[in-house]
């Protein structure tokens, strides 16, 4: 997630510099046809042009709306992850108690399995981030040549490489009891055997008279939240934005692109003998606004990418554990992730 107020040229030219290696090329070609190789006669009127440059905007536009519903849809669903676990944290405390058993529990004994069924769950929180940050095939970390190398770049230099962390692998380690955690760790799907190793734990509170019934239901129907909370994480980062609506806009600007210095030398060689020149940073400069209106959707469609305009997982999971903690009232409480170069990840 950007942090910045606003997005610097830099960042701009950073992000989407390279493509200039390309547009300015193409653009020099149809003004030196016309200029050098007598193809004056080959020009496109600038209706049609217009024409297929607005249908493409109206195009792009859809593209970016639906990216954008994706991307602060898996927002949501992340605040809810937060409010949900602090409301876990505060049953757990309040719910497991000696009220109902009539083999009272010491105080301390009370306080360690509240803590086993909270630190559980902040294992649940860096495992379902580890897993949604797994690449798909159709993301731009897979892909081959020049889009999955500046992904690689991205991702170091504007994602999750600017904190070179093993979070996953430490804080699974630490909040996972150490005979649960090779097991749970060789699952397919670590997230959901978490939850549901959380679940057998309350069953066998219920057996031992620690929670009663309704209490038994109350967490039972936290955990489904949770479990409800994932699903909705991994139907995101497992159904890809319809390929004929992501791709054939960039197969659409594509075409006007190649059209678009056709249309344009005529216009500007109205202007007289250099008017024709003038055409070329005015190709390029609108080429580069369609090429941007294009790769802002593409890259905001998948929100668990591991890049720069991912929801921030790591810095809400540290967020939530140091709620949790605090509600367990220990004092080595880790502190916040920090935004590193305007990004928070």
């Amino acid at each position: 997630m950007i942090t910045t107020k606003s997005y610097s040229i830099r960042r701009v030219m950073q992000f989407s510099g390279h493509h200039f290696s390309w547009l300015v090329p193409w653009m020099f070609v149809p003004v030196l046809l016309h200029e050098y190789a007598n193809f004056q006669w080959f020009y496109i009127p600038w209706l049609p042009i217009s024409l297929i440059g607005t249908a493409v905007a109206f195009y792009v536009g859809f593209k970016n709306n639906s990216s954008y519903d994706r991307m602060w849809e898996s927002r949501k669903i992340w605040g809810a992850i937060i409010n949900t676990s602090r409301s876990w944290g505060m049953y757990i405390k309040s719910f497991v108690t000696n009220q109902f058993t009539d083999q009272k529990l010491s105080d301390h004994d009370l306080k360690q399995i509240q803590k086993k069924l909270i630190y559980r769950h902040i294992g649940w929180l860096y495992a379902l981030r580890s897993q949604l940050l797994v690449p798909t095939e159709w993301e731009h970390i897979s892909q081959k040549g020049m889009v999955g190398t500046y992904a690689a770049f991205y991702r170091k230099r504007f994602g999750v490489g600017l904190i070179d962390d093993d979070v996953t692998k430490n804080e699974l380690k630490e909040y996972l009891p150490s005979d649960e955690y090779e097991r749970l760790i060789n699952y397919k799907n670590t997230a959901t055997q978490i939850i549901d190793q959380q679940a057998q734990d309350l069953k066998q509170l219920r057996e031992q008279d620690l929670i009663e019934d309704f209490r038994h239901m109350e967490l039972q129907r936290i955990l489904m939240e949770f479990y409800d909370h994932q699903g909705k994480c991994e139907r995101i980062k497992k159904f890809p934005m319809p390929r004929q609506y992501a791709n054939m806009s960039f197969i659409f600007i594509a075409i006007f692109i190649f059209l678009l210095p056709f249309g344009m030398v005529s216009e500007f060689s109205k202007l007289g003998q250099w008017g024709i020149w003038m055409s070329i940073p005015f190709n390029v400069i609108v080429g580069w606004i369609f090429v941007m209106m294009e790769i802002v959707g593409d890259y905001s469609e998948n929100p668990f990418e591991g890049l720069q305009n991912d929801i921030p997982m790591l810095s809400i999971c540290r967020t939530i554990e140091i709620d949790l903690k605090e509600m367990l009232g220990e004092e080595n409480i880790p502190p916040a992730i920090q935004s590193k170069n305007g990004i928070l990840m």
